[in-house]
């Protein structure tokens, strides 16, 4: 009967002793102990990194005055990707890095300043609100997603204020509000 040694205390050691030292110093160990490193950062980057819904407003300044003061939402960080423009590249094929010239130079006036307002809706989700939607039925403000969630988050926030509203649409979901001014705000998602 042989007698086989296990290492349960130091899982890691076992793996190293194997290895020979100059293996692990050698260039090719470096790049893989680098490569495992940058696995690690990007995941940690990737998992901390907020949860982002977009809406389309017709005016920013009305929807700044709803979502600030009626709503009572905070404002939040721009994300670190938002920085990058990853949101105008996303389904497109294009790198980002290969077309320099459609990308906005350093010198551009809004350059690394994405347009819109930035909200914190939960703990690690945000609302990006940026203008562009046109004008609803009776020339009413508009604020239209193409995300459910998005909306369905907002009608919690507009419900737990007391804001008035009324569900027009369950599917896919459309509803009124009242602003302060007794305006009336259309809450639209857009089904694909």
């Amino acid at each position: 009967m042989d007698f086989c040694p296990i290492v349960f205390s130091f899982p890691l050691a076992s793996i190293w002793q194997g290895l020979p030292l100059d293996s692990l110093v050698s260039t090719q160990g470096i790049m893989v102990m680098l490569l495992v490193a940058y696995a690690g950062a990007m995941w940690m980057f990737l998992t901390s990194a907020p949860k982002v819904h977009t809406v389309m407003v017709s005016d920013l300044n009305i929807a700044q005055q709803f979502y600030e003061g009626m709503l009572g939402l905070s404002t939040a960080d721009i994300p670190l990707h938002y920085y990058y423009n990853y949101e105008q590249t996303m389904g497109t094929s294009l790198d980002p890095m290969m077309g320099m010239g459609s990308m906005p130079s350093p010198t551009a006036p809004n350059a690394g300043n994405p347009d819109g307002l930035w909200y914190q809706l939960k703990r690690n989700t945000q609302l990006h609100v940026i203008s562009g939607a046109s004008r609803g039925h009776q020339d009413r403000q508009r604020h239209v997603c193409f995300d459910r969630d998005c909306l369905e988050l907002l009608l919690m926030q507009i419900q737990a204020n007391g804001v008035r509203h009324k569900i027009r649409r369950e599917r896919p979901l459309n509803f009124l509000v009242k602003d302060y001014d007794g305006k009336v705000i259309e809450m639209a998602e857009v089904a694909d």
